[in-house]
């Protein structure tokens, strides 16, 4: 295997709602009402299937590992991840002691998705359920959700420590992603400042989103998006042990930043051959132009785009393009996957002249 994405999976019911005017739904959706709704979609969610089968779309051998229940959920996700390629699903665990995780993904026209979530057999994952044997022959890892996982975040991410700590020692590019926490829930209370002190020095490519960080760092989530923000979160996500920091902006794009050469050959199986490219890079960069028909599980797949960029080699200039344009493909299409394209047939759209969004204030540079 080239990559190995584990953490949060769960079973996405998303209800077709695209036949509704903007506003609609939210006027509409009272006690007592009823708001009609087209066929409903069954997808694989969560940072395990949209990054990992993203991966394996864009030609990246991967290996998915995470949790399931033993029930009627839990054999979908087995059936769904398996109609994307014979394996695929061969890591995942089933047990008895809980249900299989899943989201209701409301997605009415006009305004941000919103989920109704149970994390399930997600909670019950530990550092162990990642053994020793997957490991091997493997260039990087990526784990992604941790606020997700009630094990992951407890006792000052005890678990999530231990699984990285274990990973790179045998020496593979390591990756995080995040998801944001309800304030108020055990996770949203949970020291995430703490957590990153003794994590981050164990990850190597940081990628969660701008809001996240700002809500984990500072509890802050009405910060005004500019140039100085980025590179303050960057320079305080790098001062704590990240070597590569990505932050997904939504539809403002991504924000990427890279630490010295010398921190930089330490990156593990999947370091790029031109450290010096990589090096002390900072840039932001706007979005493609699409018609956008839905955004789940878009910035998993953002990040699958730009995992596969890192391990073909490619400048960051380029590993930022093909990550927005696999999240803008990602966009076009109600679920995460359906609208992701083979590697070079993103290419191809790419070096056909595919407009983008404005740059934000030409801001690319060295530092």
């Amino acid at each position: 295997m080239d990559a190995i994405v584990a953490g949060h999976v769960c079973l996405d019911v998303i209800p077709d709602l695209t036949a509704l005017a903007p506003g609609e739904f939210d006027s509409d959706f009272q006690p007592g009402r009823l708001v009609k709704a087209g066929s409903v979609k069954l997808t694989a969610g969560g940072a395990v299937s949209n990054t990992g089968l993203a991966l394996n779309l864009l030609g990246v051998r991967t290996r998915l590992i995470g949790r399931i229940g033993k029930d009627l959920f839990g054999n979908a996700l087995h059936q769904i991840i398996a109609d994307h390629g014979h394996g695929l699903d061969e890591a995942l665990f089933t047990g008895t002691e809980s249900s299989t995780s899943y989201s209701i993904v409301i997605n009415p026209p006009g305004s941000d998705r919103r989920f109704l979530h149970h994390s399930g057999a997600n909670d019950d994952f530990c550092a162990q359920d990642v053994s020793d044997q997957s490991l091997q022959g493997a260039r990087l890892f990526h784990f992604g959700y941790p606020p997700l996982m009630a094990n992951m975040y407890s006792n000052s991410g005890q678990q999530l420590l231990e699984l990285f700590q274990r990973v790179k020692s045998f020496g593979l590019t390591t990756s995080l992603d995040m998801a944001f926490p309800g304030p108020e829930s055990p996770a949203g209370k949970a020291d995430w400042l703490a957590i990153f002190k003794r994590v981050l020095p164990y990850v190597d490519v940081f990628v969660p989103s701008l809001d996240e960080v700002l809500f984990m760092l500072w509890r802050k989530t009405d910060l005004p998006l500019s140039a100085d923000l980025l590179t303050k979160v960057g320079s305080e996500l790098m001062g704590m042990g990240a070597k590569v920091v990505l932050l997904k902006l939504g539809e403002r794009g991504l924000y990427l930043r890279t630490a010295s050469k010398g921190i930089l050959k330490d990156l593990g199986l999947a370091v790029p051959d031109d450290l010096d490219a990589w090096a002390n890079f900072e840039a932001w960069s706007p979005c493609f132009q699409v018609n956008v028909m839905g955004t789940t599980g878009a910035g998993d797949v953002t990040i699958a785009g730009f995992i596969a960029a890192l391990l073909r080699c490619l400048s960051p200039e380029e590993a930022l393009t093909i990550a927005l344009a696999v999240g803008a493909c990602s966009v076009e299409a109600a679920d995460s996957l359906s609208g992701v394209r083979s590697w070079s047939a993103t290419r191809q759209r790419i070096d056909a002249g595919w407009a983008r969004h404005p740059e934000p204030d030409g801001f690319s540079r060295r530092y």
